[in-house]
């Protein structure tokens, strides 16, 4: 056990301080083209993330505490914008397609702790691996048998109106720091 939390840590750093000190002006490539499938079913593709701001997570909905943590953060977040969160979203993406079916993702994101509007996504595990291997993220199923865990990266990535990366929400902000991240983002663009 310890030894998979190091193997987390270490890839979670990694990503972070891979990311960490890029300025937007010299954008890392985070992202990219994706096809998955979202909690109604349909096709989604990177133009979702095209004409607002999204926060794009990576987490699965059997996550005991970073997954529901993280998104009850930009829930708070999402409601301290005020009038800007208009042009704000989030984006959950699956680390576990084998469980989190579109109705197991729709059933989930309906809790009023999560943010308005939230879009889950899943697919094939190949698809959700090319997905997350464009987003740098780190993840790796961990045990056996239908309680299995899965051990991913927590960092959600902004993403600026027309998709491209902006910053880091490092796991672990408040509400309000989450707020005033997004928001001075917001102001810079």
């Amino acid at each position: 056990m310890v030894s998979n939390r190091r193997t987390l840590l270490a890839g979670v750093l990694a990503t972070v301080v891979g990311l960490a000190g890029c300025a937007r002006s010299d954008r890392p490539p985070v992202g990219g083209p994706f096809k998955l499938i979202d909690q109604n079913g349909q096709p989604r593709d990177q133009s979702l993330l095209k004409g607002k701001w999204t926060a794009v997570f990576f987490g699965f909905t059997f996550c005991p505490d970073v997954c529901p943590a993280t998104l009850q953060t930009l829930a708070e977040a999402q409601d301290r914008l005020g009038p800007k969160a208009a042009d704000f979203q989030v984006v959950f993406i699956t680390v576990d397609p084998e469980r989190d079916t579109p109705a197991q993702l729709k059933a989930y994101l309906s809790s009023s702790a999560f943010p308005k509007g939230t879009i889950g996504l899943t697919g094939s595990d190949d698809a959700v691996a090319k997905t997350a291997k464009a987003y740098h993220v780190y993840y790796a199923k961990a045990g056996t048998g239908p309680a299995y865990d899965v051990q991913h990266s927590s960092a959600a990535y902004l993403m600026d109106p027309k998709g491209r990366f902006d910053r880091v929400l490092a796991f672990g902000l408040t509400p309000d720091e989450a707020a005033k991240q997004i928001s001075d983002a917001m102001r810079e663009d």
